[in-house]
């Protein structure tokens, strides 16, 4: 326990930090029974000043599994990942993460062509994880107002319009897409132009319509929509 409690502790700050591509990821690094899960090389907006843009992209560990260590990879030192945890003590998979991780990117550099990510999780078994069970309390304290609806689909030459809703009872409060790509190595610059799309919001929904050029060819791309809903109240 107490060796998965030091790993999520450092694991934050280490994604800042994360090596070169093509280095060792740590993901599972200290965990006894650990699944690692790779994801895409995602793209990650290249703006300019102050406010800088940010990608969001989840990964899932398999059904009976929490996450446990996170990791990733980088194309561009300048390129600062951070992941979304929740409020708990202790600090631990089970409590401040769970099945799913979102890492969040932006690129804070001067300049670069087509900066990607690609992120990792060690997934371990949920039983003795540390879950907790809510208890009713007379103060309001932080928990989980929202809850991410994620939807990813593939991305071949020509345009596909990908929808991801809010459910009944449900209103839309955020959302988001990614575009990633599916290769040992970070895409080219010139190939991470080959996709591209817009994004709407028609009321509980988020459209995104996606469009891969004719020199996508056998890549793997693809693109992740994110509706974040709260609950009506």
């Amino acid at each position: 326990m107490r060796r998965l409690l030091l790993l999520l502790c450092i694991a934050l700050p280490a994604l800042a930090l994360s090596a070169p591509a093509g280095a060792a990821t740590r993901e599972c690094q200290g965990l006894q029974v650990c699944v690692p899960i790779a994801g895409p090389w995602v793209v990650v907006p290249a703006g300019s000043g102050a406010s800088r843009p940010e990608v969001r992209y989840q990964l899932t560990c398999p059904r009976g599994y929490v996450v446990g260590g996170l990791d990733a990879e980088l194309s561009h030192r300048a390129i600062e990942v951070s992941f979304l945890a929740r409020l708990g003590s202790p600090v631990n998979p089970g409590i401040s993460t769970s099945r799913s991780a979102v890492f969040v990117a932006s690129f804070v550099g001067s300049s670069a062509r087509g900066p990607t990510f690609r992120p990792h999780i060690g997934c371990i078994p949920a039983a003795g994880s540390g879950i907790r069970v809510p208890t009713s309390v007379a103060q309001i304290s932080p928990g989980q107002p929202t809850i991410r609806r994620v939807r990813t689909a593939r991305v071949r030459p020509g345009a596909v319009t990908v929808i991801q809703a809010c459910r009944a009872r449900e209103r839309l409060v955020g959302a988001s897409h990614a575009f990633g790509f599916f290769r040992r190595t970070p895409p080219s610059a010139s190939l991470v132009a080959t996709v591209s799309g817009t994004r709407s919001v028609e009321g509980r929904r988020v459209v995104v319509r996606a469009r891969g050029d004719a020199e996508l060819g056998g890549v793997r791309a693809v693109v992740q929509v994110h509706a974040v809903c709260a609950r009506a109240r």
